[in-house]
């Protein structure tokens, strides 16, 4: 395992400016597939993040409770809606998106651990899987010989170690990682301060972010990003490493107005033009 610096000069090498002659259908389509009764803020939090992040088009798939929600919060993004009112019990979908993310205030239902059982048995885009995505991959551990190779998973520590199990030691922690992102073929974003990317060969340390990130929604956020530049092109791994240091970076550009205290997730998304002006600088 190498350890390596995620900085600026790593970002600058795999950010890719929009070309002039560019439109929305050349800059992707992202489906965020989440949200259950009192959690729609999850996937308005990921779809916005998904725009601000350079994504043509996107669109959330949720239960029929978050319709007017996420239509009012967001008009820029397309809403498909469940047939059930409270929870995901049925993921299909017409589009043909570049990318997929799944699991942001999800719930663990039974009928959604189902709906995701089957979505995975089919799904052949490139994926994330956050939340309670991991949270059910923790509770039915077949399901991982299931995800396409490079599918990137965004756990906090608990979810890691539901996933994983506990551990005494970093040490420890990287090789029960590792062990799983070989045999499977993933990429780990270990959320925490500092945030951590890991493929299994490569452990990349971010260098942005601070505590202002330690509020709800924040890995929401996250996920829309990375999702973003999926959609985008960006292969997993460098979609990953661009969506943290730029995650970070909104953090960083912010608390000199909001200080470390007020900074809350919608913060993220409304930092971002901020962030990709100082990478163009």
């Amino acid at each position: 395992m190498e350890n390596l610096i995620l900085d600026l000069k790593k970002i600058l090498a795999i950010y890719k400016p929009l070309e002039q002659k560019t439109h929305k259908g050349s800059q992707g389509h992202a489906l965020i597939i989440g949200g259950s009764y009192g959690k729609i803020g999850s996937i308005v939090l990921a779809s916005k993040a998904c725009l601000r992040s350079g994504c043509g088009l996107v669109t959330a798939l949720i239960p029929k409770c978050g319709y007017d929600v996420l239509q009012t919060a967001l008009p820029e993004a397309m809403v498909l809606t469940d047939d059930n009112e409270r929870c995901i019990s049925n993921i299909e979908f017409e589009i043909e998106p570049k990318a997929i993310a799944i699991g942001m205030g999800m719930g663990q239902e039974m009928l959604t651990q189902k709906a995701f059982h089957q979505f995975l048995k089919t799904n052949n885009k490139p994926l994330l899987i956050d939340a309670d995505g991991i949270n059910i991959l923790a509770r039915n551990k077949n399901l991982l010989e299931l995800l396409p190779e490079k599918t990137i998973l965004t756990p906090h520590k608990k979810e890691l170690e539901r996933l994983i199990g506990s551990w005494k030691s970093e040490e420890e922690k990287l090789k029960l990682i590792g062990t799983l992102a070989k045999k499977f073929s993933l990429i780990f974003v270990i959320k925490g301060a500092p945030t951590h990317i890991f493929d299994g060969e490569n452990l990349y340390k971010n260098t942005t972010g601070n505590p202002a990130l330690a509020t709800a929604g924040s890995g929401d956020s996250l996920s829309g990003i990375i999702t973003s530049f999926l959609a985008q092109g960006y292969k997993p791994l460098e979609a990953s490493l661009f969506g943290v240091y730029l995650h970070g970076l909104t953090a960083d550009i912010a608390i000199s107005a909001t200080g470390y205290e007020s900074f809350i997730a919608s913060d993220i998304s409304e930092n971002l033009g901020k962030a990709f002006l100082s990478l163009n600088k």
